[in-house]
C-alpha cells in the first residue's frame, strides 16, 4: 500500500503516521511484535491497546521503512487477525525511541 505524499515531510522524506488497527489484535502479542518490527526498521514512536479492542500506533521515520511497517500492520504477529488498518498523516513528533504505552 503506497502512502500518499504529505505536506508534513522534511528534506529527509521523514513522516509520522497514526494508525488504528482493528480485528483480533489484543492478547496476541501485537504490541510487543510491533515494537520489535519498528525497532528492526529503525522507526520511533509508540503503540498501545485501546479500550474498544483496537491497537493504536504512532510511527515515525524514513518513508520506505514507514511504508514497510504499514504493510506489516496488515498482518501483524502470527496469532493476530487484522480486519482493518486506518492511517492518518501527522506532523513530525521527533520521538526518540519506540515504546509500548499502557
Amino acid at each position: 500500500m503506497a502512502i500518499a505524499p504529505s505536506s508534513n515531510l522534511n528534506s529527509a522524506d521523514t513522516l509520522c503516521l497514526r494508525l488504528l488497527i482493528s480485528g483480533r489484535v489484543q492478547g496476541v502479542g501485537y504490541r510487543y511484535s510491533t515494537r520489535e518490527q519498528a525497532s528492526a526498521l529503525g522507526l520511533v514512536g509508540w503503540v498501545r491497546n485501546l479500550p474498544d479492542g483496537r491497537v493504536e500506533a504512532m510511527v515515525e521515520g524514513d518513508r520506505p521503512q514507514v511504508e514497510e511497517m504499514v504493510q506489516w500492520f496488515h498482518s501483524g504477529p502470527p496469532m493476530a487477525q487484522v480486519e482493518a488498518v486506518k492511517s492518518e498523516d501527522l506532523p513530525l513528533q521527533k520521538f526518540r525511541t519506540f515504546e509500548i504505552r499502557r
